[in-house]
């Protein structure tokens, strides 16, 4: 089951943040300040920012964060799914799937596009994806 974000996931939110951030998943570190910080504004409010929680038999299993941005290359509204993150315990049981079906079910129609990155070495999300119809884009990203 995917339902969104609630004051009650914050723990178990925080946990499953630094777990993602420690793995081979992410490329750098993050200030455990950045994950109070976002999930702060997932309670303000969904103008920039959504999360959600991933459940499987009714035991949290992972979390989702998308954010919203607008893309004249794309025509439209963007959406990054800028973290999707399933517990190891839950690997394996289609979870991801199940959340990018949620997507396509729930998003708005004038979501002209879904982006999102990924380790090269993270070999089975890599696979997901391209399995769900994502691509690599012909150019590098750079970050300041």
């Amino acid at each position: 089951m995917i339902r969104k974000i609630k004051k009650e996931d914050k723990t178990a939110y925080l946990d499953m943040a630094k777990d993602f951030y420690s793995s081979e998943a992410v490329h750098q570190n993050v200030a455990g300040q950045h994950f109070s910080d976002t999930f702060n504004e997932l309670m303000r409010s969904d103008d920039y920012a959504a999360g959600y929680i991933i459940e499987y038999q009714n035991h949290i299993a992972g979390y989702a964060l998308l954010a919203k941005t607008y893309s004249q290359e794309a025509g439209g509204m963007v959406i990054w799914i800028e973290e999707l993150y399933i517990m190891p315990s839950y690997r394996g049981l289609g979870l991801g799937h199940e959340f990018f079906a949620y997507l396509k079910s729930n998003l708005p129609n004038n979501i002209k596009r879904l982006r999102l990155e990924v380790e090269d070495s993270n070999k089975k999300a890599v696979s997901l994806y391209r399995r769900l119809g994502f691509e690599n884009l012909p150019y590098s990203q750079m970050v300041k």
